[in-house]
Formats: structure tokens, sequence, C-alpha cells
């Protein structure tokens, strides 16, 4: 049973920092892409950042290119997202995904849970 579960959502300032977690298990992820969504209220999901399991270089949505970092741990089985420079507009719950092909083209087959992320003004 595949199990993405995030960690290390909260309130924060603008202009401050928070680092998400996605604990993933249940299968090999190995060739995967790994990545992160986000859903604000009364919106639609949207893609934020992703990153292949074995190798690859990360790609970013342009509204947080220079902001957000993806990065991944393959001895844990963790993909992190080091999120800097936040604004009101970040705020949204972030899923953990994994995709078999490009997430920003073809979506997940798997999500997470979700975390919350509220950044205040």
């Amino acid at each position: 049973q595949v199990q993405l579960v995030e960690s290390g959502g909260g309130l924060v300032q603008a202009g401050g920092s928070l680092r998400l977690s996605c604990a993933a298990s249940g299968r090999t992820f190995s060739g995967y892409a790994m990545g992160w969504f986000r859903q604000a209220p009364g919106k639609e999901r949207e893609f934020v950042a992703q990153i292949r399991w074995s190798a690859g270089l990360p790609y970013y949505a342009d509204s947080v290119k220079g902001r957000f970092a993806i990065s991944r741990d393959n001895a844990k089985n963790t993909v992190y997202l080091q999120m800097n420079s936040l604004k009101p507009d970040d705020t949204a719950v972030y899923y953990c995904a994994a995709g078999v092909s490009s997430l920003v083209q073809n979506g997940a087959d798997y999500w997470g849970q979700g975390t919350q992320v509220i950044v205040s003004s």
C-alpha cells in the first residue's frame, strides 16, 4: 500500500520560511516523479514543483521559482519542499504527489493527505 505522508505545515508570517517533508513508502519509487501541488480556498489544485526520484533537474511553477526548492533524500525515501520568502498568496493545503511520468503534464498516481500552510500578512 503506497503512502505519502506530509509534515511541516503551519502558520508563518510573510517573508518567513517553512520546510515541508513527504515520507514515501509502499513501493519502489525509482524513476518516479515526486513533487508538490497546492490548493487554496476556492481555487483549483495547482502544480508547485517536481523532481525525479532517481535523476533529473527540478522543475517549478513560475509563481514559486526562486523562492521554493525541492529536494530528495533517497536513503530516507523523503522529499522536501523548502519554502522561503513566503507570501500570503502561498496560503494553501500542500499535497505531496508521485507519478510514473511528469506531474506537471500528467498529474499524479498517488497523493498524500495534505498539510496546511498559512502565511499571515
